[in-house]
C-alpha cells in the first residue's frame, strides 16, 4: 500500500476549527498522511482571534525543507501566509523543491473579521505564489480582492475567475458560501470552461474553518491522484457533510464536523 502525503503551510488555530488543525484533520479523514509548516500561531476560539504571532521566515523554510528532504509530499496547500516575506519564501521553496500539486487558499480575513493577510502582501500573493498554483480557492470577498472587481452575479463570478486565471494559476475555484439564496454555487474555471457545484445552504453559525477544510479536502484528493474537478466534487461533499452534521462547540462561530463525511460512508 502506497501512503499518499500532503503538506499544509498555514497558521495554527488554537481553537482547532481552522488552519493547520482543520487541514490535518481533513487529510486524516481522507486517508492521507499530513505534514505541516506553521506560518503563524494564533490565539483563537469561536469568538474570534485574540492574537497573531508570526513565525520567522527561517522557521517556515526549515519546516518545509525538513519534510521535503525526508518524507516528501504528493500535494500541498497554503493557507494563512500573513506577510510578503513569508509568501516570497514559500514560493521560493515550491520552486526549489519542484512541488507541482499546489493548492492556494488565499486566507485574508478570519470569520470574526480579524485580518490574516497584511495589505501589502496581496501583490506578492498575485505575482509570486499564484503562478505556481494548480488551484486557487477564494471565497467571493477574496476573489473580489484578487481580481479587483465586484461580484454580484454569476457572470461577475465568471469574469473574476478569468481575471484571476490570467495571473498564471491553472484552475480557479470561487466558493459560493457568500451567495444569496437557499442554494450556493461553487464555480470552477480551468482556463477554458466552467463547471458549477451546488449545495443547499445550511442555517447555522457553525462555519468556522470551512474554507480551510474545503481546500484541504481538495488537496487530499489530488494527492491521491484525483483530477481537479473530481477533487472539487469530493471537497464539496466533505464540507457539506461537515456543516450539515454540526457539533455545536463554543459560543460563537463554531467549527464544522470533520468526521461527518467518513461517518456517511465517504473515504
Amino acid at each position: 500500500m502506497t501512503i499518499k502525503k500532503a503538506m499544509t503551510i498555514a497558521g495554527s488555530d488554537s481553537g482547532g476549527g481552522a488552519g493547520i488543525q482543520a487541514d490535518l484533520k481533513t487529510f486524516q479523514e481522507l486517508g492521507v498522511f499530513g505534514t505541516s509548516s506553521i506560518t503563524a500561531v494564533t490565539a483563537q476560539n469561536t469568538l474570534g482571534v485574540h492574537g497573531v504571532y508570526p513565525m520567522s521566515v527561517d522557521a517556515v523554510e526549515k519546516q518545509i525543507d525538513a519534510v521535503a528532504s525526508d518524507i516528501g509530499l504528493d500535494a500541498l496547500k497554503t493557507g494563512m501566509l500573513f506577510s510578503t516575506e513569508i509568501i516570497e519564501a514559500v514560493a521560493a521553496k515550491i520552486r526549489e523543491h519542484g512541488f507541482k500539486n499546489v493548492i492556494v487558499d488565499p486566507v485574508m480575513i478570519a470569520k470574526g473579521g480579524a485580518p490574516l493577510l497584511q495589505e501589502e502582501a496581496m501583490e506578492a500573493l498575485k505575482t509570486k505564489l499564484l503562478p505556481l498554483a494548480l488551484v486557487v480557492t477564494p471565497n467571493i470577498p477574496e476573489a473580489e480582492a484578487i481580481s479587483g472587481m465586484s461580484i454580484q452575479s454569476v457572470e461577475d463570478k465568471k469574469e473574476a475567475a478569468k481575471a484571476i486565471a490570467s495571473l498564471g494559476v491553472k484552475h480557479v475555484l470561487i466558493k459560493g458560501g457568500h451567495d444569496e439564496g437557499e442554494i450556493t454555487y461553487d464555480l470552477l474555471y480551468d482556463g477554458e470552461s466552467f463547471h458549477t457545484f451546488s449545495g443547499k445552504r445550511i442555517n447555522t453559525k457553525d462555519t468556522h474553518g470551512t474554507g480551510c477544510t474545503f481546500s484541504a479536502a481538495m488537496t487530499a484528493a489530488i494527492a491521491k491522484g484525483a483530477s481537479v474537478r473530481t477533487a472539487a466534487e469530493t471537497a464539496k461533499q466533505f464540507i457539506q457533510a461537515a456543516i450539515e452534521d454540526g457539533i455545536h462547540i463554543g459560543s460563537g462561530h463554531g467549527p464544522t464536523n470533520h468526521w461527518a463525511y467518513r461517518q456517511r460512508g465517504g473515504c
